[in-house]
C-alpha cells in the first residue's frame, strides 16, 4: 500500500525514529501504526542483541529533586560512545526518564524500566526503540533515590556524574550547604557518611593490609596492631564524608563545615552515580 508523507511524519513524531525507518516500518505493517511501532521496537531488539558484547561506558547522569527538595533521584543512561552521549536528543531522552522517575518513584531499576513512558511503550521499550534509531547499545544502567527533610542534587560537568545528599534539616542555608557537600562527594568519592557505614569485612581487610605493610617495612611485631590502627584511622579520614577535609576550606572537615553553617546540621545519606 502507498504510505503518505503525513503518516511517516506522524510515526516519526511518535517514536523519534528516522524518516526512512518509519516509512519501512509502516510499509511492513500495512499502514497500522501500532504494528509499525512494534516493527521499530523489534529492530531495536535485533540491534541490541548484536551489540550485547559492547561496553557502554559513556552516557549521561541526571540528578534532580522535587520542588520541596525532600526527595531526589539519580538516573544513568549509558551509551557506547561519547558522540552519542553529547547528542541533544540523547540528553533530552535521559531527562525524560529522570522526570518520570521523580514523578512515579519506582522502587528499583527494574520497576523504572517497566514504567509506561509514552503511549503503549514502557521505559525499557523506549530505550530499545532508541537503540534501533541510533544503532548503538544504550541502556538505563543505574537508578538511585533518596528521601530526607532535605535532598540536595549536583550534576558534574558534562553529565558525567550525579550526586544526591540527604540532610537532617530543610532551609535555604542547609540547601546551599548540601550543594557544596554534593560537589565534595563528586570530587572526593567517599564510600560512606562515616565509619559506622563501612562494613566490617572492609575494615578488617584494610587493617590486615596496613599491618602487613608495616611488617614488610620491618616494624616490630609488637607495634603492628598500633601502627595498623593508625593507618586505619587515616583510611577513615580519607574515605568517609564527614571526616574528609572540606574541599572549599581544608582547615575544616565536612562535619565541622556543616556544624558551622547550622548547629546540628548533618548528612544522613548520599548517592553517587558516575559514568564508567
Amino acid at each position: 500500500m502507498a504510505i503518505s508523507a503525513q503518516d511517516v511524519k506522524k510515526l516519526r513524531d511518535m517514536t523519534g525514529s528516522g524518516m526512512m525507518d518509519c516509512k519501512k516500518a509502516l510499509a511492513e505493517a500495512d499502514g497500522d501504526f501500532d504494528k509499525a511501532i512494534e516493527v521499530l521496537r523489534k529492530r531495536g531488539e535485533k540491534v541490541a542483541a548484536k551489540r550485547d558484547d559492547r561496553e557502554a561506558k559513556e552516557g549521561v547522569v541526571i540528578a534532580q529533586v522535587t520542588e520541596a527538595s525532600d526527595y531526589g533521584v539519580v538516573v544513568r543512561l549509558s551509551s557506547e560512545t561519547d558522540f552519542v552521549a553529547k547528542n541533544d536528543d540523547f540528553v533530552a531522552f535521559a531527562q525524560k526518564i529522570a522526570d518520570l522517575a521523580l514523578e512515579k518513584r519506582p522502587a528499583d531499576l527494574d520497576a523504572l524500566n517497566a514504567l509506561p513512558m509514552e503511549g503503549q511503550l514502557t521505559v525499557g521499550e523506549k530505550v530499545t526503540e532508541m537503540v534501533g534509531k541510533i544503532n548503538e547499545k544504550i541502556s538505563v544502567t543505574a537508578y538511585e533515590q533518596l528521601s530526607a527533610p532535605l535532598v540536595a542534587p549536583y550534576i558534574h560537568s558534562g553529565y558525567r556524574a550525579g550526586v544526591l545528599v540527604a540532610l537532617n534539616k530543610n532551609d535555604d542555608t542547609a540547601y546551599e550547604a548540601g550543594r557544596d557537600v554534593a560537589m565534595q562527594v563528586a570530587a572526593m568519592k567517599p564510600i560512606a557518611v562515616n565509619k559506622s557505614g563501612i562494613d566490617q569485612a572492609t575494615i578488617d581487610q584494610e587493617l590486615d593490609i596496613a599491618m602487613d605493610l608495616a611488617r614488610q617495612e620491618g616494624k616490630p611485631e609488637a607495634m603492628l596492631e598500633k601502627i595498623g590502627q593508625g593507618r586505619l584511622n587515616k583510611f577513615f579520614k580519607e574515605n568517609t564524608l564527614e571526616a574528609q577535609a572540606f574541599v572549599k576550606s581544608d582547615k575544616q572537615s565536612v562535619a565541622q563545615y556543616l556544624d558551622s553553617v547550622d548547629k546540628g546540621l548533618k548528612v544522613t545519606d548520599f548517592k553517587h552515580v558516575a559514568l564508567g
